[in-house]
């Protein structure tokens, strides 16, 4: 049995949108950041560095977000999901993986959520917050000059690396990043697929409190 922990940020959504592209069976354990759960000695057990996504199967124990969602992907057949399969594939999603989780997640878009809604942590900093959101904004652009009218990142179709942009993308809107025409057409165009709308609820529950 597959078993996923995590929810309520854009880096558990991604394994979970995997497992739901794939229609993989999984368990799912929504234990959030920052409420005291990853702190736990039973997940502590699991995961010494006390942090979500983590996932587990009879196989492999693995956190990271990508390292869990490349795994993961490795279970396609590839119609559902775009799998590299020669050395230069894997070599260009690699770098697409990485400008997104390095550029505009971590250094980007966190450093935003850091000194803006966890500012009482590791403090307040308006500064800090405009400047992180021009340096995402700048980044999105190059996105935008690579896709053009492309539908995907890769060539080779819908894969982990749209997921990585797509996750950002919904924490971009969230903070109020404005994003690139071609880049808002692109979300638009996966936004309606529908793993991504069952992985939002069960991601996001919070955003669908109410709904039918």
């Amino acid at each position: 049995m597959r078993e996923i922990w995590g929810v309520g940020t854009p880096r558990s959504f991604r394994p979970i949108w995997v497992c739901e592209e794939l229609g993989l069976d999984y368990q799912h354990h929504a234990i959030g950041p920052r409420t005291g759960e990853t702190q736990q000695p039973a997940f502590t057990e699991l995961n010494r560095k006390q942090k979500i996504p983590f996932y587990r199967d009879s196989d492999v124990s693995l956190s990271e977000s990508v390292a869990i969602c490349r795994y993961l992907a490795h279970q396609s057949d590839g119609a559902t999901l775009y799998v590299p399969d020669t050395k230069q594939s894997v070599a260009k999603e690699d770098e697409w993986c990485a400008y997104i989780y390095g550029e505009i997640d971590e250094t980007g878009l966190y450093v935003m959520r850091r000194h803006g809604d966890l500012g009482a942590i590791y403090g307040e900093s308006p500064e800090v917050v405009s400047a992180a959101a021009d340096y995402v904004a700048r980044h999105l652009s190059v996105v935008a000059s690579h896709l053009g009218e492309q539908e995907t990142l890769m060539s080779g179709g819908f894969g982990l690396a749209d997921i990585m942009l797509m996750s950002c993308l919904d924490w971009c809107i969230a903070y109020g990043v404005a994003l690139p025409a071609a880049i808002q057409r692109y979300y638009e165009t996966h936004a309606a697929r529908p793993s991504y709308g069952r992985a939002m609820r069960i991601n996001y529950p919070d955003l669908f409190e109410g709904d039918a």
